[in-house]
């Protein structure tokens, strides 16, 4: 399971929005549906999920129901403080949401369309685990209002996916993908890299599975050790070796040269899609600072600079809501500062860039050595953007800490 979650000031029990919150109706509202449950936990995983043997008091085909309390009580903060909009994006997230049967998925998306309204043209995305998609799913789920499928491939090589306790097989994926897109899905595949024992030819190989999907997006993660994971214990305990930084560099670097000649245009530090239109709206919502409610135990919310989030174990948040009150746990409006910190770690990710007039003038001073050192585009700084070249997205953290030290 994750770890703690964040100090905050304690949250209303009726989860209402303060009275002084600048909210504004323009924003874009997103919302993110958590879905909990794993039929095994992979050892590099540290998001928060449970297996049938950690509910303690929760029930899977109950889920459901339950969320949907927090979606009714989300529906009269918002109206109260003037702040209902319509979706305009719904992600699905876990966990693994397609564990649970197609009929909750699309009785969760109905209730949020009866909440909020979901807006013409919504971008909707269930993630998928490769075992857990048919095409009957698929069908239902492209049926319920879905647009867009995120499956979690991590890797084409078996020795690499035992590694990280995946329970797929190559080929499952190849279906998954096949049956998003016999009903018109758009399909995105997930990828890990850096995995304990896997070698550049294992990655190659990998990368090349996953373009011969033909698939519209492609995100590429490098393998992060997360404390308190299986993985953190047994490389610990010398079983299995740490990632190597340089390895893990090697990788990227082919990653974005293969995508680039299959047609993919990189446009965050770790996703390429195949035209603008193919990106994860979803997520660039989250890198751009808009609202978004999520629903969910462990669930974060943000409207206009305020922050919440929920009650970690299933229990606890069906409990609450059982009892008429918001499942926030805490929250916290964070000061200037930490609002400037985020917006240059979010924004100088993203191909669109940072606006170099947004930064203090220290800031500003940084630029030119940026520029000198190969980390920014020159062409878009004279533009007033700072966008990262390939050796910049590499050392994003170095081009952060030049800009806000």
């Amino acid at each position: 399971m994750a770890g703690a979650l964040p100090v905050g000031n304690p949250a209303p029990a009726d989860g209402r929005l303060p009275r002084d919150l600048p909210i504004d109706p323009a924003t874009d509202l997103g919302v993110y549906l958590h879905v909990p449950f794993c039929r095994v936990r992979c050892g590099y995983c540290d998001f928060n999920t449970y297996t049938s043997d950690e509910l303690r008091g929760a029930r899977q085909d109950e889920y459901a129901d339950v969320l949907l309390r927090e979606v009714a009580l989300a529906r009269d903060v918002l109206a109260e403080a003037g702040a209902l909009r319509p979706a305009q994006t719904v992600f699905f997230g876990g966990g693994t949401p397609t564990l649970l049967p197609a009929g909750d998925l699309a009785r969760m998306l109905e209730g949020v369309r009866g909440a909020f309204g979901i807006a013409d043209g919504a971008e909707t995305t269930v993630e998928a685990n490769p075992d857990t998609v048919t095409p009957a799913v698929a069908e239902e789920l492209a049926r319920a209002g879905v647009t867009r499928m995120s499956v979690g491939m991590q890797s084409a090589v078996p020795h690499v996916l035992a590694a990280l306790d995946r329970t797929h097989t190559p080929s499952n994926v190849r279906t998954a993908v096949e049956a998003g897109r016999s009903v018109g899905l758009d399909v995105s595949v997930d990828l890990i890299y850096g995995a304990p024992g896997e070698s550049i030819d294992d990655w190659r190989a990998s990368l090349e599975a996953a373009l011969a999907l033909e698939p519209d997006h492609i995100s590429a993660y490098a393998l992060i050790i997360e404390d308190g994971t299986k993985l953190a214990r047994q490389i610990r305990r010398g079983e299995v070796p740490a990632p190597d930084d340089d390895l893990q560099a090697d990788m990227y670097e082919l990653a974005d040269s293969m995508l680039a000649d299959a047609g993919f245009a990189w446009y965050e530090v770790s996703n390429w899609a195949r035209g603008d239109g193919r990106r994860s709206r979803h997520n660039l919502a989250y890198w751009r600072g808009a609202d978004w409610w999520g629903f969910g135990p462990g669930a974060h919310s943000h409207v206009a600079g305020l922050r919440w989030w929920n009650v970690k174990h299933p229990a606890a948040y069906a409990q609450r809501l059982a009892a008429g009150e918001s499942p926030a746990a805490g929250r916290e409006r964070p000061d200037a500062a930490a609002q400037q910190l985020e917006r240059v770690l979010l924004h100088s990710r993203i191909r669109e860039g940072l606006a170099i007039d947004a930064l203090p003038d220290d800031a500003r001073r940084a630029v030119a050595g940026l520029i000198a050192d190969g980390l920014i585009e020159p062409g878009a700084a004279l533009r007033g953007r700072i966008v990262l070249t390939l050796r910049g997205r590499l050392l994003a953290d170095a081009v952060v800490r030049a800009l806000t030290d």
